[in-house]
Formats: C-alpha cells, sequence, structure tokens
C-alpha cells in the first residue's frame, strides 16, 4: 500500500489544520492507521491511531483535546484535524497502516507501512 500525506503548510499559533493521507495500491478498509510526527532534531513520534472500523483511538496526552483522527473508508482516506496548534507542533507528518486487519488503535511498533510526510509549520 501507498501512502501520501498532505495538507501541511505554515500557519500562526492558534490556526487549525487538517491533513489528509490518501492511500492506493491497497483498499485500507481493514487496516489500522495512524499519524506520527517528527520535529526537527528529535524522533518520529506516534500522536494519534486508529482501529479499522474507526471506533478506538488513540491520542498522545501532548495533542489530546487538540487533534482528532478519523477515517473515511470509502475514499480510502484518512485524515488529522489539527486546532489550536503551538510553535511545538511543528514536524513533518507522516501517515501509516498495519499490515493487517487491526482492531484496535495500533501502537507506533504495529505500523509497518509508511508514508511520504507533509511539513507543518505553526509560528508564533
Amino acid at each position: 500500500v501507498q501512502l501520501q500525506a498532505s495538507g501541511g503548510g505554515l500557519v500562526q499559533a492558534g490556526d487549525s489544520l487538517r491533513l489528509s493521507c490518501a492511500a492506493s495500491g491497497r483498499t485500507i478498509t481493514s487496516y489500522g492507521m495512524g499519524w506520527l510526527r517528527q520535529a526537527p532534531g528529535k524522533e518520529r513520534d506516534l500522536v494519534a491511531s486508529i482501529s479499522w472500523t474507526g471506533g478506538t483511538t488513540y491520542y498522545a496526552d501532548s495533542v489530546k483535546g487538540r487533534f482528532t483522527i478519523s477515517r473515511d473508508n470509502a475514499k480510502n482516506t484518512l485524515y488529522l484535524q489539527v486546532n489550536s496548534l503551538k510553535p511545538e507542533d511543528t514536524a513533518v507528518y507522516y501517515c501509516a497502516a498495519t499490515r493487517g486487519r487491526w482492531g484496535t488503535a495500533p501502537r507506533l511498533s504495529e505500523l509497518a507501512y509508511w508514508g511520504q510526510g507533509t511539513l507543518g509549520t505553526v509560528s508564533s
């Protein structure tokens, strides 16, 4: 499966972005999915993930209440709504998928397919 994230950009603190991840080559209907980010000089961290049904989600503490992960299986697309952005949210955002059907929100180690990232820059 190929994954391509989009929707990043340069915004000010307090603004919002909606990131999208388009999947191709295989339907992601049954896959667990996640959004990760990597800030300059830091490791890649999992910020949110979602089960294949969308019924279970996970959020990192740093983004709870501000980020919302969702999916539209009919469109083979994953989303991340990011609100109340902070300068520390500046990072390259990546989407990722599990290798098969996943009934829970996957952990970082359970994500097998990675896509190209999209840069989100938040100015203060």
